[in-house]
């Protein structure tokens, strides 16, 4: 699924929807490059969820972990990783048992990772404007697909190239 944002409320909002459908067990993948907004996808979401306390990057402690909300939230940053060993001593599928898990750079693991939503996102044409592609890996997010589709109808593109 492809989605367009025209703006950061946009991209806000984007997030505060694929939040609705979270729940225990949930593993989001956060993908693209620097600077594209994975941490203020994650920091809309958390809000969504009644999450108040500040939402910060994990480069350098690899996992912050937020409670409060509607569910717990994990927050895992792999950029900084250089060996799949590395990946797997985080335990993210032992953290997804407590709540939910937005891994940023977490498609340098993906084939470790199990199920997950994966959102790759990328600067669209102008500096606030973003493009999404969300897909499903696994079977965990099939039964929860169209109705996500239908949340987020109003941002849905053919694909990026169209933008």
């Amino acid at each position: 699924m492809y989605l367009h944002a025209d703006n950061l409320s946009d991209t806000a909002d984007i997030a505060r929807a694929v939040a609705g459908f979270l729940r225990t067990g949930d593993v989001v993948v956060l993908a693209g490059e620097m600077g594209t907004g994975k941490t203020a996808f994650t920091q809309a979401a958390a809000t969504a969820l009644g999450i108040d306390e500040p939402v910060t990057s994990p480069t350098f402690n690899l996992v912050h972990t937020y409670r409060g909300g509607a569910l717990t939230l994990h927050h895992v940053d792999l950029y900084r990783l250089s060996h799949t060993d590395e990946i797997e001593d985080l335990a993210i599928d032992e953290l997804a048992r407590t709540g939910a898990v937005f891994v940023e750079w977490g498609d340098v693991g993906d084939d470790l990772i199990g199920d997950h939503l994966e959102v790759r996102i990328a600067v669209g044409e102008a500096d606030d404007q973003r493009d999404f592609a969300l897909r499903s890996v696994g079977r965990r997010w099939d039964a929860r697909w169209d109705k996500i589709r239908s949340a987020l109808s109003g941002f849905m593109v053919d694909d990026w190239g169209d933008l």
